[in-house]
């Protein structure tokens, strides 16, 4: 039997939409997510930074938001806990940035914010979806196999690094066969 995820109490703004009923630990009402505005980003930036050495910045975001790409933000008791950035074109979907608050991590979050975004996907008529992700984000790579995600190839010195470059993985998922 399924019981609703929570978290802290948010609010119901008419914008806000509940989805899936899973239980995550330590949440004592249901997240709810929502779409990102210019006046998120304070808190969008205070995560990316917290959890990535090479953070995007304030104008990735808001770029991101001015070319229309699909933004939205997680919310538990009120506040961000976590967001999501992805461009859906031509029958295709990119999944540009998926982040979870640290303190929220492990807790199955980042895999309900990974369905929500291959559902919009699918809702907005993409029949794939990639990403790039750090060979170094073990995490991050264990959540996309796990989900069905393939390697299709490899960026050869994609992401800056404390020591010179970083590879990028290309992973692919086929959306009509999950």
């Amino acid at each position: 039997m399924e019981s609703m995820r929570r978290c802290e109490p948010s609010g119901t703004d008419s914008q806000r939409i509940a989805v899936t009923r899973v239980n995550i630990a330590g949440m004592e009402s249901a997240p709810r997510y929502r779409q990102m505005t210019a006046a998120d980003l304070d808190a969008v930036i205070a995560i990316e930074n917290a959890i990535y050495p090479y953070p995007w910045t304030r104008g990735n975001f808001r770029d991101s938001l001015a070319a229309g790409y699909q933004c939205w933000m997680v919310e538990c008791g009120g506040g961000a806990v976590g967001y999501t950035v992805a461009m859906v074109a031509a029958g295709e979907a990119f999944l540009l940035n998926l982040s979870v608050a640290r303190t929220w991590q492990r807790r199955g979050l980042g895999r309900e914010l990974l369905d929500f975004v291959l559902k919009l996907a699918r809702n907005h008529g993409a029949e794939r979806i990639l990403l790039e992700v750090r060979p170094s984000n073990r995490a991050a790579i264990a959540l996309y196999s796990s989900a069905g995600f393939t390697e299709i190839a490899v960026r050869r010195g994609y992401y800056p690094a404390g020591s010179g470059r970083e590879d990028a993985i290309v992973l692919q998922l086929d959306l009509d066969e999950k």
